[in-house]
């Protein structure tokens, strides 16, 4: 018995639909474009705690008040730098559910990006 072109055809569709579906769950994009689904939080020179919610992957963020304290709440790992840009070295990685501070002495991160 043969199968109808049609129904190949919609078995094929359905398969990438699902692949690219797990691969969203996987890696953290959404619907509405590519983002870090979930929270990062940082602290502020002044201790002020400021959260930011499902940011984008693509792209430079800046932190404006800078960071001295940052907490990756989200689903994908992030770089921070101390320069506005995301340029330069002395940059610090900080993966997936995990937090880091600035070294004594060091200036606050002022900009991270998302690593995808």
């Amino acid at each position: 018995m043969s199968v109808p072109p049609y129904r190949r055809l919609a078995v094929t569709a359905g398969t990438a639909l699902l692949a690219t579906a797990v691969t969203c769950a996987v890696t953290g994009c959404s619907g509405l474009g590519r983002a870090a689904v979930g929270t990062l939080v940082y602290k502020t020179e002044q201790q002020h705690e400021i959260q930011v919610t499902t940011p984008s992957v693509t792209g430079c963020h800046k932190l404006p008040n800078g960071a001295v304290e940052i907490t990756n709440h989200t689903v994908l790992d992030l770089v921070a730098y101390p320069t506005a840009d995301c340029t330069g070295g002395n940059t610090t990685y900080i993966a997936t559910t995990l937090s880091d501070v600035i070294a004594p002495g060091a200036g606050p991160w002022r900009s991270y990006s998302i690593v995808h």
